[in-house]
């Protein structure tokens, strides 16, 4: 069964591990390892977790692990894709498409 219009990682990331640790943008992007901007982009939805950014999100925060963030950005992903699934043209290939 597929998720509808699942989270961006960086909304969860916002809402259910900094807000509550009561950590800045500027604190956790110093923690991460990373520039304000890109942390600022995740959280904000204009990028993406890079298996990079997954390892470093486990580095910083312990859980989730790496893979539980980028099953997150693939969710999401996939989901976003599929909204416009109607502008990917293929032929199906007989005797394997469903």
């Amino acid at each position: 069964m597929s998720m509808h219009n699942p989270a961006h990682p960086g909304e969860i990331l916002k809402e259910l591990m900094i807000e509550p640790l009561g950590l800045s943008i500027t604190d956790t992007a110093r923690h991460l390892g990373v520039s304000r901007k890109t942390l600022s982009k995740l959280l904000n939805g204009r990028g993406a977790v890079t298996p990079e950014m997954a390892l470093r999100l486990e580095m910083a925060f312990g859980k989730p692990n790496a893979a539980h963030w980028l099953r997150l950005q693939n969710a999401y992903d996939l989901w976003q894709t599929r909204q416009q699934s109607v502008s990917i043209h293929v032929t199906p290939i007989e005797g394997y498409a469903t």
